[in-house]
């Protein structure tokens, strides 16, 4: 609303207003609620009577921040710039959480809002009772700024100084229309999950990004599918294929957390890291809303969010149909070979005589009236033996003519055999079922094809890629330091960065990164995904790594990788040279499968970021064989001819942080 009509507006009938609108938190917390948006209301009210060049302004109450599943206190929309405004009422502190709480907020309209861009956007925290220091103003410009501190007192002064100091921008913000414009948040993997879970819609949430028709379009295309599967009584198969960070996880949150919920539907993985953290993060949301209840809420997320190795030994010990109608499988290109499943179940408690795609059919077809599987497939993301590749599941589709298969062409044009899927007779078309545009990567949707021409040793394509989307969201550096420092720097809000690295750069330990996550250990991964610096266990705390097999299906904001010598240039020649450390000495592996998984390893970590990854390479030691300095010098020579920008450049985040210190 205008603020001369919010001036005239009774605090009561406004309250009310707000009540209505958010009729769940006013309940849940009927008392406090009630008093913090009297307190806010009366507080703004008199910071801004008076002042007849505020008038004209709007001031919008319970923004909704769409991919926190938050709202924001107030914004404050000027023509010059916007004003972020989270009021903590009764508090006699500045906290780091609430800092950061606001930030965050500051740092989305400026990710995803159209009308905030090449704007400054400025965050301040109303702590009501507390004693603010002096202001040290921060360059007002393009950007979210760094948060300012006021109380119930300071608050009136603050505003009107912020509004003489913001400069005339080129073209002023049109305040009539700025909550109605376009507002297109790109949710994290943890984020969507939990608005999934408090039956919120992701729709909106990803339709507005850049990718929304192709995300949408498959996501419809998989509730359509199993809402005919249902109608029709069939058993129906549906291949999910996409370039890493395209949204197939997000499309199989949507089936499980949707219209699957009714059916029984579950989200089955391989991935303990991925179950740990998804499983935590919607039992820590959930118990947010009902205090008290985090045991009851884990018990909750572990029937929606199940380990794939034990729903199917469950159903083969146990040969009954089982609850789910619904099940969605990530990584399902994954899934062991038959011949890698027999041989591993022999020392197991239930031994396997198939392929676990033949034993997951199986499974499904037990159901009398219907079900679906949603297998996600993501491309260049094998890491381990054993793993059959869509080729495994051609082969087990092509004994079982039950089933109705639908797919895009692109399950039949990949190079690897393993990754192709056979002609299956009746296969159905559905080339809505392929993601091709990345939506993780938020700045350049030009990472995951740069990543691939990188490890392809495609040097011309990966510049061509660079020149024509500069700048690319890879900075390289040859210091530990200046990458934990720039990390620290550019991880603002909520925002959460962390080391990553190979398992196989067993000589990293030399430089002082000899701590990896262990990832089979849910607690620690838990902390280390979920927990925020000053807690020494979270990623933000940079000093543990996560391997390829601690962070794949997931993400971070800003990334540090750290490039061992596992996977090297050879002079002259186009392919890296993969590597294992055995004993004291580099060795050459022969298995093609194991040099393809290296390399997989690689894609998987260039592929974890957000915003931005920074690629370490090492100095190496010339007194140390095993840490050749000419080794490393040739890594960082490629990566940084591919287009990788040298770190001594201003960070693109620290840029539109508009942070003086950098400055």
């Amino acid at each position: 609303m205008r603020v001369s009509d919010f001036l005239l507006t009774d605090h009561a009938a406004l309250v009310a207003q707000l009540a209505r609108a958010d009729m769940q938190r006013f309940e849940r917390n009927h008392a406090t609620q009630l008093r913090a948006w009297q307190s806010t209301i009366g507080l703004l009210q008199e910071s801004l009577a008076g002042w007849q060049r505020a008038a004209t302004w709007e001031l919008i109450f319970e923004y909704p921040m769409r991919r926190l599943n938050r709202r924001i206190d107030a914004v404050l929309v000027m023509p010059r710039g916007v004003v972020v405004l989270e009021f903590k009422v009764g508090a006699d502190q500045f906290t780091a959480e609430n800092r950061r709480q606001v930030e965050d907020y500051a740092l989305d309209l400026q990710d995803f809002h159209s009308l905030s861009r090449g704007h400054p956007v400025v965050p301040i925290l109303v702590a009501t009772d507390a004693v603010p220091k002096a202001v040290e103003w921060p360059l007002l410009i393009a950007g979210a700024t760094p948060v300012l501190d006021a109380s119930r007192q300071t608050l009136p002064g603050l505003l009107r100084d912020l509004c003489e100091r913001l400069p005339e921008p080129s073209k002023r913000i049109d305040t009539a229309t700025w909550e109605h414009a376009p507002y297109a948040p790109v949710p994290g993997i943890v984020d969507a999950a939990c608005t999934l879970y408090a039956h919120h819609d992701v729709a909106e949430i990803s339709a507005a990004h850049a990718g929304a028709r192709n995300l949408s379009t498959t996501t419809h295309t998989i509730l359509n599918a199993i809402v005919q599967a249902a109608l029709n009584q069939q058993h129906r198969v549906l291949f999910v294929t996409g370039i890493p960070g395209a949204g197939k996880t997000l499309c199989g949150l949507n089936a499980v957390f949707g219209t699957g919920r009714d059916s029984g539907a579950a989200f089955l993985t391989g991935n303990p890291t991925l179950i740990h953290v998804l499983r935590e993060a919607l039992a820590r949301d959930a118990a947010r809303e009902e205090r008290g209840k985090l045991r009851a809420a884990r018990h909750r997320a572990k029937t929606l969010i199940q380990a794939l190795p034990a729903f199917r030994d469950h159903y083969i010990k146990d040969p009954i149909a089982p609850h789910e109608h619904v099940i969605v499988i990530d990584e399902a290109q994954r899934a062991w070979s038959a011949q890698h499943a027999i041989r591993k179940g022999r020392d197991r408690e239930v031994q396997l005589s198939d392929s676990e795609p033949g034993h997951l059919l199986d499974i499904m077809a037990r159901h009398q009236e219907w079900s679906v599987i949603v297998c996600l497939i993501g491309g260049g993301q094998e890491i381990h033996d054993g793993e059959g590749g869509l080729a495994e599941w051609g082969a087990a589709l092509a004994r079982r003519p039950l089933w109705h298969v639908q797919a895009s062409s692109e399950v039949s044009r990949a190079a690897d055999a393993r990754q192709r899927l056979t002609n299956l007779p009746g296969l159905q078309a559905a080339p809505e079922l392929h993601l091709d545009i990345p939506v993780r990567s938020i700045r350049n949707a030009a990472a995951a094809p740069w990543v691939d021409a990188v490890l392809n040793g495609d040097l011309a394509t990966a510049r061509d890629l660079a020149d024509r989307n500069a700048p690319m969201p890879f900075l390289l550096t040859r210091e530990l330091g200046a990458m934990r420092a720039w990390l620290k720097h550019a991880a603002r809000g909520l925002r959460r960065c962390g080391l990553v690295g190979s398992s196989g750069g067993k000589r990293l330990r030399a430089d002082g990164l000899g701590a990896e996550l262990p990832h089979m250990d849910a607690d620690a991964v838990a902390h280390w995904f979920l927990d925020r610096w000053p807690d020494v266990r979270a990623s933000d705390a940079l000093e543990v790594l996560a391997t390829e097999f601690s962070c794949q299906g997931l993400e971070l904001d800003y990334v540090g990788l750290s490039w061992s010598g596992d996977l090297v240039r050879t002079p002259g020649q186009r392919n890296w040279l993969v590597r294992d450390f055995v004993g004291t000495k580099w060795q050459l592996p022969r298995a093609e499968e194991g040099i393809a998984n290296r390399v997989n390893t690689y894609r998987v970590l260039l592929t974890r970021a957000r915003y931005e990854t920074v690629i370490w390479t090492p100095r190496g030691d010339r007194n140390d064989p095993t840490r050749d300095p000419a080794v490393f010098d040739a890594i960082a020579d490629f990566l940084l001819a591919c287009g990788a920008r040298p770190l001594t450049e201003v960070p693109a985040a620290a840029e539109a942080a508009a942070d003086p210190l950098l400055l």
